[in-house]
Order: C-alpha cells, then sequence, then structure tokens
C-alpha cells in the first residue's frame, strides 16, 4: 500500500495480543542458596542489576505491564536461567528486551535503544550459569524512581482530549470500527511538537484476566486524524487528497504499547482550531474481565508564533496490500513493495509492520546504481516496534530515490504465532491475514534544505569524498562554486556598460 491512503482500510494488528505472554520469560527456577563470590565473578548487584534498571524494568517492575517485576535480586533470581534464554536468542521474536534491530547490517544509531551489548549479553549468560549469585550489596545501584502509570512520557501535555468511555464485556468478540468523535476545545490555530495517546481504564494494576501486554489494555489500536466536521464527512476514508486538505491532520496511529511521537523540531503538525479527534479505524478486544475505558490524546505544543519549516513527506509511509500471497506450511518467504521519493526526504523513522506470519523487514535505499540497506530489524506480532533514528544518522535521499521494503513471512509451523500454518494467506485486517507496510516518519526538503541538511552532515562527521555514508548517497559530495570562465577567443565578453 502506498502512503496513508491505505493505512486508513487496514492497520489491524488483530488478536495476536492475545497470544499468552511473550513478556512473560519462562518458567521459573528455584531459588537456590546464595553462593560467595570470588573475584571477579559476575553478580547481580554490580553486573546485572545495571543492565535491568536500563533496559528492562520500564516493563519489568510493580505495577509495569510485563507480567513480573525485575527489580530486586528476590525479583530477579528465579528467572536467572529464562534470562540468560531470551537475551541470546538473536534480534527476532521473544528476545528481551524486545528491540529486533539487527546490528550486523545498516544504520546502527537509534534512539531510546534499550538492546543489550555482546558483552551484557554474555554477562547475563555467565551470571546464570555460575548460580547466580547476589554479589556485594554495597554494589547495587540506587533503585530507580517511576513515576506512576498516569505520567505522560512527553513531559505534562498543553492539551488533552479524552475519549468517550467505552465498553468491553469479558469475552466480547474483536470489534473494528469507528468511535464517536470528540472536539478538541482549540481556539486559535497550534503546531503540535509531541504527541501521545494512552488508553485509561478500570483494569487492576495487579491480577488482570490475561498476563500478556493485551492484557492490561482493550483498545489495540486507533486510526486517527484531527478534522474541522462540516468540512469533511465524518466517516469518508482518509485519501492523499483529503490528507492534503488543510482542513484534515494525519496523526500517527495509536497502538498498545507504541511510544509517543515527537516530531522533527522544524516540522510541527498543524492542529487547527475547531478541529475534532475522528478515528478512521479502531480495534477493541476483551481482555478477559469487563472492562470500561477510554483514550486520552495529550498534546505538546509549540509556541505561539512558532511556524514550521519543514513539511511532512507524504510518500514516507508505504508498503503492498494488493497482491499478498503467503503459500501454507512455508518459512523464508518474501514480499516487496516499492516508492519513488518525489522530494528530497529526510527518513525521521522505520516502522514495521506486518501479521502473524511476519519475521522480518529490510528498508533499502536505491540512488542510481547505488543500493544501501539503511535498516533491518526482526519482526514480533505481540509487540510491534518503531525505531526513530538519531539525528546524525538520519537518512537524507536525493528526490528520485527508490524505497524498497523487503518483508520475510514464515507461515510454519515453527513459527508460534500463526493459528494454523495449513492456511494460505492474502491481505486483510485480521492477524489470519496479513500486511505489509513500513509506517515510518519522514519530512520534505527543498533543494537549499537538502544542500544545508547535508553540509551540517559532513562539518558533524568531518566527511571527505572517499567517505561511504549509510543512507545519505550524496554526503561526501560538497557543492562546487561554478569558476569564473575564460573568454573563448574570437568571442568578446559580454559588457555591462554602453558600447563605444
Amino acid at each position: 500500500m502506498a502512503g496513508r491512503t491505505q493505512i486508513a482500510w487496514g492497520l489491524t494488528i488483530g488478536i495476536a495480543v492475545l497470544i499468552p505472554s511473550v513478556i512473560g520469560l519462562a518458567r521459573p527456577v528455584t531459588l537456590k542458596a546464595e553462593q560467595a563470590v570470588s573475584p571477579g565473578e559476575v553478580t547481580f548487584t554490580k553486573d546485572i542489576a545495571p543492565i535491568l534498571q536500563r533496559s528492562c524494568q520500564n516493563c519489568h517492575r510493580p505495577d509495569g505491564v510485563a507480567p513480573m517485576s525485575l527489580v530486586t535480586y528476590e525479583d530477579v533470581r528465579p528467572w536467572a536461567r529464562a534470562m540468560k534464554h531470551r537475551t541470546s536468542i538473536g534480534p527476532k521474536a521473544g528476545v528481551m528486551p524486545p528491540w529486533y534491530v539487527e546490528k550486523n547490517i545498516g544504520i546502527q544509531k537509534y534512539k531510546d535503544d534499550p538492546s543489550l551489548s555482546d558483552d551484557e549479553i554474555a554477562r547475563v549468560a555467565t551470571w546464570a550459569d555460575s548460580g547466580a549469585p547476589r554479589g556485594n550489596p554495597a554494589d547495587m545501584p540506587p533503585p530507580r524512581h517511576f513515576d506512576d502509570g498516569s505520567a505522560w512520557r512527553i513531559g505534562k501535555p498543553d492539551l488533552v482530549v479524552s475519549t468517550k468511555e467505552l465498553v468491553v464485556k469479558a469475552n466480547a468478540a474483536d470489534w473494528w470500527g469507528e468511535i464517536d468523535s470528540v472536539p478538541t476545545g482549540l481556539t486559535e490555530d497550534r503546531y503540535v511538537a509531541a504527541v501521545e495517546v494512552k488508553e485509561v481504564n478500570d483494569i487492576p494494576k495487579v491480577g488482570s484476566g490475561r498476563d500478556t501486554v493485551g492484557g492490561r489494555y482493550v483498545v489495540h489500536h486507533m486510526i486517527w486524524s484531527t478534522r474541522i466536521l462540516g468540512e469533511v464527512s465524518e466517516r469518508e476514508e482518509l485519501t492523499e487528497q483529503l490528507a492534503a486538505d488543510e482542513n484534515v491532520t494525519p496523526w500517527p496511529v495509536h497502538e498498545v504499547g507504541r511510544n509517543a511521537d515527537i516530531f522533527d523540531p522544524k516540522a510541527g503538525r498543524l492542529l487547527k482550531a475547531g478541529s475534532s479527534i475522528v478515528s478512521n479505524s479502531v480495534h477493541l478486544h476483551s481482555n478477559g474481565r469487563d472492562t470500561k475505558a477510554h483514550l486520552e490524546v495529550g498534546f505538546k505544543l509549540h509556541p505561539k508564533g512558532y511556524v514550521p519549516t519543514l513539511k511532512r513527506s507524504p510518500s514516507r509511509s508505504f508498503g503492498n496490500g494488493v497482491d499478498i500471497d503467503i503459500r501454507p506450511m512455508e518459512a523464508n518467504q518474501q514480499l516487496h513493495a516499492y516508492t519513488v521519493l518525489q522530494e528530497h526526504t529526510k527518513l525521521i523513522s522505520f516502522e514495521p509492520h506486518l501479521h502473524a506470519p511476519g519475521a522480518r523487514m529490510c528498508l533499502e535505499a536505491i540512488w542510481g546504481y547505488n543500493i544501501q540497506t539503511l535498516t533491518c530489524a526482526g519482526y514480533d506480532h505481540n509487540w510491534v516496534r518503531g525505531y526513530d533514528y538519531e539525528d546524525d544518522a538520519a537518512p537524507l535521499l536525493p528526490r528520485g530515490t527508490i524505497l524498497h521494503i523487503v518483508g520475510y513471512m514464515d507461515n510454519s509451523p515453527t513459527n508460534k504465532n500463526v493459528p494454523d500454518p495449513r492456511n494460505w494467506q492474502g491481505s486483510g485486517n485480521r492477524s489470519v491475514a496479513n500486511m505489509f507496510i513500513d509506517l515510518g516518519q519522514g519530512v520534505a526538503l527543498n533543494d537549499e534544505q537538502f544542500q544545508q541538511e547535508m553540509a551540517k552532515r559532513r562539518e558533524h562527521m568531518r566527511l571527505t569524498q572517499t567517505d561511504v555514508i549509510i543512507g545519505c548517497p550524496l554526503c561526501n559530495i560538497a557543492p562546487r562554486t561554478p569558476a569564473p570562465t575564460a573568454p573563448t577567443p574570437g568571442i568578446p565578453r559580454p559588457s555591462g556598460g554602453p558600447k563605444r
């Protein structure tokens, strides 16, 4: 599918969040007596606790979304063997922490990367194999302080808009549709620096119906926009033409567990006065108990008077929803999709979206005979991730670049996310059908902006003409200043003065 035109009819991850926990690590082992610590030994207090604080405790803590806490030694010790296994399986479904970027290809600089280094993975394995010793209590780092679940990751929003309350019965069937629009209450046009969507519900923080991420929520996703109602039919599908309408602003899709969206500082997104939040598609699922819930949309606004200098790239998100053909009982199948950039573009993020058979996706940039793999990432349908490039690594691609995504599909018995691999799969909304989209964000650049971005990259990275930069095929080529031309013999040089 190309752009957000076709995202509206299809971003439906389906029922996979109800598959038994991908966060849970394994059956715990019995707590053993602590062993004496020898010099140089890997211990919990010195080696493992810092790793857990940085990469695991955002979810694995009391009242977190994960089914077990990994804060204290007593919390962690029963899971030592499972931690060794789940941290070592590589960037694919089931790895912990759930970060799937492959580290042997493409760009390697991303924001908020919680993944473990090879050394950290080895330390976890050594610790588990040596009996998981506690270590010296004096080596224990200070505990992390966590805000309660009501805290916003973008900071306190300037504007919060709540949807109407939804009621989902304990074992209701999955539901797709649109929910009532709600006015933003904004009285003047403002540009948005960041947006975050949260579900607020009456599910107990502990002892919920199902020990999965999905068990803590009932709204699986919402595709949405803000619109001035009356200018456009509330139920009209979001098309590229509609997205270009000044009275309609599309926003990144809300999904379970998805991070907040912080836009490029030069590309704030317009929130019109008098607009309403309109859902293009909402997916609700039961979680094992009767639940009341609503969504809260928080907007962080730019100061009054802010005017963006960059615009959203309309051709950034793309995919293929037309000829998906996934054969039964077969792994290592491929899907392909292409788009041509009509403007110079800075890619802000890569966000693969597949369904249950999805195992991996790669993003390539083709410029002339130059073909570069920008990012490859494993895929876990139970935990969808997006990857924001670091500012000095975000691809800078000239107009005419062909973006190519390759999806790797596993419709075989080895893929536990697939309910029945004997079935052929085509395109569709449910998890037993498939989707193939890169939902990443990007901004368009004019000629001057494109040259400025590349000049800043050259200066920062001290590039020479022999350097090859992944994601910036023209970065090492400084624009030449035309030299004055010598007069051609026999042809007089033009003069601006009067003829004599």
